[in-house]
């Protein structure tokens, strides 16, 4: 009986065939259903079921109020229309004066730049390092390379070469410990996701260049060399990113 009961309300509702909806085409569904203009769907649709049964004439209701809280239900259970009508709604006042779209308004804004602050302190405190770190490693590895290319086969020009890597490798170590510090924020995982690509590519050339001090295989010091050209330029298209990301 309850669930027929409600489905001919919001009907008669529709056809305006009930004294209240007449009476009362424009009252706030916020305040039919006691709810803050910034309440969640979870929070609205818990409220508009308490209330409902609340005043169910089964429980000794009304048929107005029921009309009431469906009429408020079927403007707020859909985003489309919830935010239509947060839009259009500039006359229903909170007690401080203000409306409650521009109320939601201003909430909707102290989260996004809540969430912007949150991802600029990502930025500074783990994409920042990890750059300095990297290109520790990628932009003195030509002079490097140039250096053991005098002779490859030189005891001291092969020690610093392999020192060099040494440090790389320790660098690396300590930029994956700073990546997986903290988790990217909401609106930087695809700029996260190439940083660790760019790791990666570091990572791998490292490993090669490692193999090729070992055998003196020139195809292991070819794509070493490949590698930290493409995290070049990965790292340089991040810096762009970094410039679009603001902060």
């Amino acid at each position: 009986m309850g669930a027929e009961f409600l489905k001919s309300s919001t009907n008669s509702f529709a056809c305006g065939g009930l004294a209240l909806a007449a009476a009362e085409p424009t009252s706030d569904p916020y305040r039919v259903l006691g709810v803050s203009p910034t309440a969640s769907g979870a929070e609205i649709k818990a409220a508009y079921r308490a209330l409902v049964k609340q005043h169910h004439p089964d429980a000794g209701g009304d048929d107005r109020t029921i009309v009431a809280l469906n009429a408020a239900w079927e403007v707020l259970r859909d985003a489309d229309r919830r935010r239509r009508h947060d839009l259009t709604a500039p006359t229903s006042l909170d007690p401080a004066g203000a409306s409650f779209s521009v109320k939601r308004a201003r909430a909707q804004s102290t989260r996004s730049a809540a969430t912007d602050a949150v991802l600029q302190q990502w930025l500074q405190q783990v994409y920042a390092p990890i750059d300095r770190l990297l290109a520790q490693v990628i932009n003195p590895f030509p002079a490097q390379l140039k250096a053991l290319s005098a002779d490859p086969y030189d005891d001291t020009l092969m020690e610093s070469f392999c020192a060099f890597l040494e440090q790389g490798q320790a660098r690396v170590d300590k930029v994956e410990l700073i990546y997986r510090s903290q988790v990217c924020p909401p609106g930087g995982q695809a700029f996260a996701l190439d940083l660790y690509h760019c790791l990666s590519l570091v990572k791998d050339a490292l490993t090669e260049l490692e193999r090729y001090t070992m055998g003196y295989v020139d195809s292991y010091l070819h794509d070493g060399r490949e590698l930290l050209k493409q995290a070049r330029l990965r790292r340089q298209a991040l810096q762009s990113q970094r410039r679009e990301l603001g902060g």
